[in-house]
């Protein structure tokens, strides 16, 4: 990368991670203080939890679509400013209601997608797939950072505290977004990292597409409907204060990365990720019946959430790189897109069903719930094929003609381990699909001369 992507890479992957810490950052504490307002329920509660969910899937969207017609910049900007405004909202919040709708509010600043568009303006072809993974990587990052963090800074300033330290850090990321990210010289649409339209339909049909979108939205429904429970447990049963909770979250997400690592090395570099990716929801069911049906005391907590962490992170890990296996060649922006949806989709209905459940039936309704959820999930993607080994490879081959273009496909898909290639002329960008180790380098690099002779002529 050079020096200006790298720049850009960083500075947006610090802003997006801002705001996720500020959407994560709540997870462990607010339950229990939700509890307190006026007007509160345990269904309210849970809605309160998860409520950004259902505005982050709403505005995804149009807000990617807003960047293009608008500029990418002054989005994101409006996106962070709307966060704010609904941190603001949540940090005064007197009622159970008005938290609701500062929740809301939070969610409906959704820029991840104006983000990416950013970041794929910021980037050559060649480079941009680092570019993603390192705002990916900060994703993960936060989300550990907030669940070890989150429980002191409760105990120093307070939920309301969090809420304004959110929005002052949002407000923060508008000031980096116009002094530290460089301008793009040119916007335009990128198959690869933004919705596109015409490709929805193919995506909505694909059914490997969409035991991801099933699986996504699984695993982040039953994430934010154990936090509904969790963390009252904690201190209700276990004896451990909120302020503390931390020295239980720090082992739990050290160990659960530890174990991480080689299974995810093990899916990948060794080409098991069936296996892999169905033992992990395997040991999301089992740590949920554990959680359900074992004492709840620190020690059996502590265990189970080991169990559910090292299989959620690997999930968590793995879902994007087999949406983008499994995405046809150049829709994989729009395929990321509706997993995008589902996902936050999910969280709502997770934080609204732990709400309903707990209230009604107690916590280890909530994780017999989830164990099932989890066990559908583990059906549907034994249902699957295994994952083909591919990775997208994104060639600039400027300028072409629609017969060029056209030959250069099928040159392209005579090259030994290219599965999938298009050629797009308004982009200039050839989309592959390619077996990284079949791959034959020569005879790509032959192709790519003869189109670089015909864009120069």
């Amino acid at each position: 990368m050079s020096p200006a992507e790298r720049r850009s890479a960083f500075s947006l992957a610090g802003i997006f991670g801002l705001r996720m810490l500020g959407l994560f950052m709540i997870l462990p504490v607010l339950s229990l203080y939700a509890h307190d307002l006026a007007g509160s329920t345990p269904l309210l509660v849970g809605m309160a939890l998860g409520a950004y969910g259902l505005t982050q899937a709403i505005f995804q969207i149009p807000f990617g679509a807003a960047s293009d017609r608008f500029g990418r910049k002054p989005v994101i900007a409006f996106g962070l400013l709307v966060f704010a405004v609904g941190s603001v909202v949540a940090a005064t919040a007197d009622s159970i209601y008005l938290l609701l709708l500062g929740r809301v509010l939070q969610g409906a600043g959704a820029i991840a997608a104006a983000v990416i568009a950013l970041v794929a303006d910021l980037t050559r072809d060649e480079t941009r797939t680092r570019a993603m993974a390192m705002i990916g990587m900060t994703i993960g990052v936060s989300f550990a950072v907030s669940l070890v963090a989150a429980p002191g800074l409760e105990h120093w300033i307070g939920v309301p505290g969090i809420f304004w330290l959110t929005a002052v850090l949002s407000v923060a990321a508008v000031a980096v977004l116009y002094l530290v990210v460089p301008e793009p010289e040119a916007t335009s649409h990128h198959r690869d990292a933004q919705l596109t339209p015409a490709m929805l339909g193919n995506v909505l049909r694909s059914p490997s597409l969409l035991r991801l979108d099933v699986g996504i939205f699984a695993l982040h429904l039953v994430l934010t409907a154990i936090f509904v429970v969790v963390p009252p447990m904690l201190v209700n049963q276990a004896g451990l204060a909120t302020s503390q909770q931390w020295m239980l979250y720090l082992p739990v997400m050290l160990a659960s990365f530890v174990l991480m690592f080689p299974l995810v090395f093990l899916a990948e570099a060794r080409r098991r990720m069936q296996p892999v990716f169905v033992a992990s929801i395997g040991a999301l069911v089992a740590a949920l019946l554990l959680l359900a049906w074992t004492p709840h005391n620190l020690w059996g907590i502590g265990g189970s959430l080991i169990a559910f962490f090292t299989g959620f992170n690997v999930l968590e890990a793995s879902l994007p790189s087999l949406i983008s296996k499994a995405a046809p060649v150049a829709a994989k922006g729009t395929a990321v897109g509706v997993y995008n949806v589902a996902e936050f989709l999910g969280a709502f209905l997770g934080g609204t069903l732990g709400g309903a459940l707990s209230g009604a039936y107690g916590a280890d309704r909530v994780f017999e719930v989830g164990a099932l959820v989890a066990l559908i999930w583990l059906g549907v993607a034994l249902t699957g094929p295994a994952p083909h080994y591919l990775s997208t490879k994104l060639l600039h081959v400027g300028r072409l003609d629609p017969d060029e273009a056209r030959r250069l496909e099928r040159s392209l898909l005579g090259v030994e381990g290219v599965v999938e290639a298009q050629v797009f002329v308004d982009e200039g960008t050839a989309y592959c699909k390619v077996d990284s180790k079949r791959l034959d380098e020569d005879s790509l690099g032959q192709a790519l001369e003869w189109a670089e002779a015909q864009a120069a002529g």
